[in-house]
């Protein structure tokens, strides 16, 4: 759905209100956290760092409140994966929270944030298709060596994908390290890191960042969720097999990965993979 098909929705709920405002409670923390924001200087500072922003301070702590207790709901939900060499964590898909947190979804389907994304990246932003297990999604570093190297968020889809991540637990050492301008044979390649805490907010072109998150200690807890917007939500065939069989074997699992998409099929959707 388009930003301005969410528009659209948010007023005939107005509407249906008898014209008094109706704002989500999502939109309402999002509109609060982009208040105290300079958006054209953080649009000058994504350029500058070849497609990247990091904020320490995005959420309101009532909306990350919530994050993380729903995160915490959803622990007996997330499915383990182990890739040697690789990473090892666990996840839980769009799917399972919209059925069973779906404050989240509201929040990823944000009015506000998808119009300040736009403004902050310069694309006409959409939001991923219904079938796409990643356009928001919980991942759980909860044992010791949980991690992920280094990769992109590599889009499947015929257009650009990018990677809002947002910190919800972090009682970890976990670092989020990238390098930034790998693509850009006119800049050296710069190298940063941060350890994102609750409501931190990092965005990026998921093409563009290399990134990777180091491994985690004995005791240690980190869960992040990602939401992924997209320039075009159309995806040819094989790469809709591709993107399948990863988000299958590293992320949530073949029974719901294919249940999903066997019914995408039918709907004629795509999607893609990969985060952290």
């Amino acid at each position: 759905m388009s930003v301005q098909a969410e528009e659209e929705q948010v007023a005939s709920v107005t509407r249906a209100a008898g014209g008094q405002a109706a704002v989500s409670a999502p939109d309402a923390a999002i509109g609060h956290a982009l208040g105290k924001l300079d958006t054209a200087w953080l649009r000058d500072e994504y350029v500058n760092q070849g497609s990247f922003l990091y904020l320490s301070e995005f959420l309101p702590p009532d909306a990350t409140q919530r994050l993380i207790d729903a995160a915490n709901a959803l622990m007996p939900e997330v499915n383990r994966n182990f890739i040697p060499g690789h990473k090892a964590g666990g996840s839980v898909s769009r799917h399972t929270i919209d059925r069973l947190q779906p404050y989240i979804a509201e929040l990823y389907r944000s009015p506000k944030l998808v119009a300040w994304l736009e403004k902050v990246t310069g694309d006409r932003l959409q939001l991923s298709p219904e079938d796409d297990p990643h356009a928001y999604a919980l991942y759980y570093y909860t044992r010791a060596g949980d991690h992920i190297g280094w990769h992109y968020d590599t889009s499947y889809y015929d257009g650009r994908r990018y990677t809002v991540l947002l910190g919800v637990i972090d009682e970890s050492s976990c670092i989020l390290d990238y390098e930034l301008h790998t693509r850009d044979a006119s800049k050296p390649d710069e190298p940063g890191a941060v350890q994102y805490p609750p409501g931190a907010l990092v965005l990026f072109d998921g093409d563009k960042l290399r990134h990777r998150v180091t491994p985690s200690r004995e005791g240690e807890v980190r869960v992040s969720i990602t939401f992924e917007y997209v320039t075009n939500p159309n995806m040819r065939p094989w790469r809709r097999f591709i993107s399948n069989m990863k988000d299958a074997i590293a992320y949530f699992g073949f029974r719901q990965v294919f249940r999903k998409a066997l019914q995408s099929v039918r709907a004629g959707g795509g999607k893609a993979g990969g985060s952290v």
